[in-house]
């Protein structure tokens, strides 16, 4: 870490007036790591927000297995389909939270890792790339964290930026994208298949166009 960057990342702000806390309210400090373990503490709220928005769409698939069951059961096959088609929208749903949640984990991983090593320009620019693809997927999912993850993804460019700007470091947007396209792939991959391993098998002798209409492969 350079020495300018070094100045900036551990420097304290002095005591100041009641209109500059106004002002600073509204504005970045100017301490580089004050501002990454905001952005940390941000995403990790973000990813409990995920574990909780996961657990209510995993009670809901719960309730929704148990009525096709039931429907299976009485030979109510009009409403196994409905409630098929739900399940279906649900599991999509799931899925798109676990993958999500995974690819934050590993943004988070990497930004915990910059408050050791201070590699800020290399590791934040996958991280915002990341974010930024997640942001996409949760759209019209959880707005919630639509609206945080692009606030978040804005205050690491300006980290970055500022980063850069004092110790004269330049972005390789090819590692950058190489980099947040795996993290991304590797999230997929072991999404796809925690929520395949904790989904219930419909009853056996359902018919198959009822079968068909859960998501089995990937989406």
């Amino acid at each position: 870490m350079s020495e300018r960057v070094a100045k900036k990342w551990e420097s304290k702000r002095e005591e100041t007036s009641f209109t500059d806390s106004i002002r600073a309210a509204f504005a970045p400090p100017q301490a580089l790591k004050p501002r990454l373990d905001y952005a940390i503490k941000r995403l990790e709220l973000q990813i409990q927000r995920l574990d909780q928005a996961s657990e209510r769409f995993s009670q809901k698939d719960k309730a929704l297995f148990t009525k096709i069951v039931a429907a299976y059961e009485q030979h109510d096959t009009p409403h196994a389909n409905i409630y098929a088609n739900e399940l279906a929208e649900v599991r999509r749903m799931e899925r798109l939270i676990m993958n999500a949640r995974l690819a934050l984990d590993q943004v988070l991983l990497r930004m915990r890792t910059i408050t050791e090593f201070g590699d800020m320009v290399a590791t934040l620019g996958p991280c915002i790339s990341v974010l930024r693809s997640v942001n996409v997927g949760l759209c019209g999912v959880l707005p919630e964290a639509e609206n945080e993850l692009g606030d978040i993804s804005n205050m690491l460019s300006g980290l970055m930026f500022d980063c850069g700007a004092s110790s004269g470091l330049s972005l390789n947007f090819n590692s950058v994208n190489e980099d947040a396209a795996k993290i991304l792939s590797e999230a997929a991959a072991v999404a796809e298949q925690r929520v395949n391993s904790k989904l219930p098998d419909l009853p056996p002798g359902l018919s198959v166009d009822l079968k068909s209409k859960l998501p089995t492969e990937n989406t």
